[in-house]
């Protein structure tokens, strides 16, 4: 062999390592997006990432997230969701809104997109049906718009002689709240209940929502369990306390607060099920054959500290069905 051959196939020998490096295969990228904040969410993170460990995928090390968050405010979410779908990630979580998935969905027919939100799946058109999605998304159903009926009842059962219920609403996201206003219209109805509709969208409506619902004389008040107002539980359940008015959540958050009563489905096994699904998507099953989780356990918690300072008594029924009571 001729010595320049020779120099010409040992140089291309020592380029052999660096080319095979740099033709690695890039770990698999999670677009991740949330309503609200990161400072809100660090336990219900820490669920979702145990739920990609269940399936063997570990942050940092065999697979990435983009952190997408509004900051409370849904018209970010299709401008956050399609930088996602620019960079081409490998799926897409948005969880706990309505309005995001049905921006996800909006967006892309080829990403997979996995969802967690509280009004039904299949009557919004995200899925084809629960068992047989057929698309693109899958994901958890929280249950939370079709259980606002259960919330009006189990407020009346502690204010009985109530005549009027405010239902605070976030108009911003119209998918979710008319998914919610018909369990609780019908409900209203059938006990005689007149229903007073507040809005707040942005943190400054919030105290305005309260001035019109004491301005109209509301007996009671049911929170949405939209999104948005997760954001804020310290300032709705300390304007509750402020007008001495009754109210009822749909998040346990608020309770952590200081609410005096919430009705809704444990969402830290939601957040770890939606972990455990973007993993599953990830080895390589497809979301159309994924069937929706439903999270069927729906938790009641009540807060005798708060119900003292407002002169009111649990019934004692009602103590007995509580899945958890704060003294």
């Amino acid at each position: 062999m001729r010595r320049r051959e020779l120099v010409a196939l040992l140089g291309g020998a020592a380029v052999w390592p660096l080319a095979a490096h740099a033709q690695q295969p890039t770990i698999p990228t999670i677009g991740f997006v949330h309503l609200t904040s990161l400072e809100d969410n660090e336990q219900n993170l820490a669920a979702f990432r145990q739920g990609l460990g269940d399936i063997g995928y570990i942050e940092g090390k065999n697979v990435a997230i983009e952190y997408r968050w509004a900051e409370g405010q849904n018209n970010r979410l299709p401008v956050l969701i399609g930088e996602l779908v620019r960079q081409q990630v490998s799926v897409i979580v948005i969880l706990e809104s309505t309005h995001g998935a049905l921006a996800a969905k909006a967006a892309t027919e080829t990403i997979p997109i996995v969802f967690m939100q509280g009004a039904d799946p299949v009557r919004l058109g995200l899925v084809d049906s629960l068992n047989r999605p057929g698309r693109n998304l899958t994901g958890i159903d929280l249950l939370l718009a079709r259980v606002a009926g259960k919330r009006v009842e189990l407020l009346l059962e502690l204010v009985p002689a109530a005549k009027s219920i405010a239902y605070l609403r976030n108009p911003t996201n119209p998918f979710f709240a008319e998914s919610e206003v018909g369990p609780i219209e019908d409900a209203a109805r059938a006990r005689d209940v007149r229903l007073i509709f507040v809005n707040a969208s942005r943190t400054n409506e919030i105290e305005t929502a309260f001035a019109a619902l004491i301005k109209q004389r509301s007996d009671a008040l049911l929170v949405s369990s939209d999104g948005f107002f997760l954001t804020y539980p310290d300032e709705i359940v300390a304007l509750a306390a402020r007008h001495a008015i009754p109210a009822i959540y749909g998040w346990r958050q608020a309770m952590a607060s200081g609410g005096l009563m919430s009705y809704g489905t444990n969402i830290i096994e939601a957040w770890r099920q939606a972990g455990a699904y973007t993993g599953r998507i990830l080895k390589g099953e497809g979301p159309a054959d994924l069937p929706v989780q439903q999270i069927t356990k729906v938790e009641l918690i009540l807060n005798l500290k708060t119900a003292k300072a407002l002169g009111l008594t649990f019934p004692l029924n009602l103590l007995g069905r509580a899945d958890e009571v704060i003294e």
